[in-house]
Parts: C-alpha cells; structure tokens; sequence
C-alpha cells in the first residue's frame, strides 16, 4: 500500500443523462443482473444479506459533506455506465448515482434506521411527479406556485422556504408513504419500522431544510462541482426521473451492514458476480475513520471479494484542518492488493 493510501484509511471514511438504467449484458451461468426487482427479491436482498442492527452516534438524517459534487467530473471520467453503485449514508448517494448511472445500487448502513431513511426516499421518489412535488412530500410544504422542468436547484428550494409547513400534508404524505410500502410493495415491515420511519418523516417536517442546522438542505442541493455546475439529485429533472424509475423498479436496495462485518458486503459480493456484474464505484463517506480502530483488515478483505475492475473507484470524505469534508477519488483495485499489511 503506498503512504497516501495509508494515510487516507486513517484520516478518511466520511452530462446528459437518459431516464433508462442501463442493464448489464454480461452474465455468469446464464443469470443477469435483472432490469427490475420483484418486491419480494427487493425484500429479500434488503434482509437476506443484513447483519443484526449496529450502533452509531447520531441519526445522521443527511449529509453534512458540503464539497461532495467536486469530484463528479472526474468520477464520471472514471467509471462505466451500468454495473453496480455501493454506497453508505442518506441523500448524497443519489447524487453520485445521478451521475454514474448504475444498472443497480446498494446502500449499506451499520444502523436499521437509515434502512427506513431509504425506504421512505423510496416511497417518495415513486409518489413524486416531478422534483417539486418530491420536495413539497419531503418537507410537507405545499407546492408553491411556477415551479416547473427548467426551474433550478436555486428555484425550488427559494419557492419553498417561502411555504409554510402544512399538518395536512404531513399526515396525507405519512399515509402514502405507508400504504406505497406496505400495500404498493406488500413489504412485511413490523411496527417499529413503521414508527421508525414516522420518525423520520416527522423530523423533515419539524425541522424543515434544518433537518442538519448546518449545512441545511437547501445548502447541500445548490452546491456546485466548484465549475460552476449544480449536479445534484434534485438540479434538473433528468437526474431526477433517473432516481424515480430506479426506485420505481426496486433497484435501490437499503441493507443493514457494518463495513467490517462477516455478512453483508460480502453478500452482495457474491450476488452482483452471479450476475456477472462489477462494482462502478463505492461511495464511503468517511466510515473508514472508525474501521480503522479494529476492523480494516476485515473491511479490505470484504472489497476484495467485490467483483471489480480497473475503473471501480472508491469515494472519500476526509475532514480537513480548519474543519469540514474534502472529497477523493481512488481506484479499489489498487488499495485492495495488500489487506494483510493493515
């Protein structure tokens, strides 16, 4: 391992686009990676491959990575279309997914709770029309009047802050995002989920675009690449349809999963290599942080049973001197060549 990587491991672990997902069209044993997920696959896959539910400190709701757009150029210069995105964490993800247009993504998380954070942005992706109403569900505001497909980022989230929460809202999108998963979906979620994900639904309505006080929201959607380009999830409705029909076909799947844990990379390892499949890229936030204390070795060893090739590539954020969160890019290939030495 060179001394960056080293370096990275102890400090880290925080464009036109078609609506179509691209499917993968090499295969193993004559099984695909599926163009849609059945619920009961979707469900299966979601707690098949999950390790019992960790701890964390926080609830970490959404991301507080203000920079993670900067390295998107580059990423995209990297990584194929299709394949599989792995990711940890809330929102950020979609973002990446927007832009590496994967066949199929993964979000892993040591906490049950962001599971539920993820199924409910499921529900509400496939509820939504279009990003306006994605957002007046999100937050339970009422849609504010000409928003439309060429408002911005900057747009919407203006509109809205001028919109005040509404009770009804809050309740009817609670209600729909229940019936779309329990009913729509048929997934058997127990009570505790369904209280779990009224958590998170009553958290985004009490505290609005300050679900984080700082960065809010809003700060987070209207971020650029540091050229000048919003490529957020939520900047135009291409990004956007992308996500809805993702979600929509059961092709974000949350699983419950320690990095460093015996089960559930390794899982999904051998699932996306039936299917002939590799990883696009790995979206790590900065979780490598606290593997390092006692489990890098172990998390090395799950990427390593990753199908990957040379333009797999991993997604950092390192907190800087002076605070917040610095984005990287590196190929998994290579940091995955000497597990042994950590």
């Amino acid at each position: 391992m060179t001394r960056r990587f080293l370096l990275a491991f102890s400090l880290a672990l925080g464009l036109g686009l078609d609506l179509a997902p691209v499917a993968s069209r090499s295969a193993v044993r004559g099984v695909e990676l599926p163009a849609r997920l059945s619920d009961r696959d979707f469900w299966r896959i979601a707690t098949d491959f999950s390790e019992p539910s960790g701890f964390f400190r926080s609830d970490t709701l959404t991301s507080n990575e203000l920079g993670f757009q900067r390295v998107i150029p580059d990423l995209v210069g990297r990584t194929r279309r299709g394949g599989t995105y792995l990711g940890v964490g809330p929102e950020q993800n979609f973002t990446y997914i927007a832009a590496v247009r994967p066949a199929l993504a993964i979000i892993f998380d040591i906490r049950r709770g962001n599971m539920l954070v993820q199924l409910r942005y499921k529900a509400l992706f496939e509820l939504a029309k279009d990003r306006a109403d994605f957002v007046s569900m999100l937050f339970s505001k009422p849609r504010p009047p000409g928003l439309g497909p060429k408002s911005t980022a900057v747009d919407l989230f203006s509109a809205f802050a001028a919109s005040a929460t509404s009770d009804a809202l809050y309740e009817q999108t609670l209600k729909a995002i229940q019936n779309q998963l329990t009913k729509t979906h048929g997934l058997p979620l127990a009570a505790d989920d369904l209280t779990g994900i009224e958590y998170v639904h009553h958290t985004f309505y009490r505290n609005g675009f300050a679900v984080r006080p700082s960065p809010t929201y809003a700060e987070l959607m209207t971020q650029t690449d540091g050229a000048g380009v919003n490529r957020s999830y939520l900047a135009t409705e291409d990004r956007f349809a992308l996500l809805k029909e993702l979600e929509s076909k059961n092709l974000v799947v949350p699983v419950v999963g320690d990095f460093g844990g015996p089960k559930a990379i390794r899982a999904v390892g051998g699932y996306l290599k039936e299917r002939g499949t590799t990883v696009t890229a790995f979206y790590l936030s900065n979780v490598e942080q606290y593997l390092y204390q006692n489990k890098m070795t172990a998390f090395c060893r799950n990427v390593a049973a990753l199908p990957l090739d040379a333009s797999s590539t991993f997604i950092r954020s390192s907190s800087r001197d002076g605070g917040g969160f610095v984005s990287s890019l590196s190929a998994m290939t290579v940091e995955v060549k000497n597990c042994g030495r950590f």
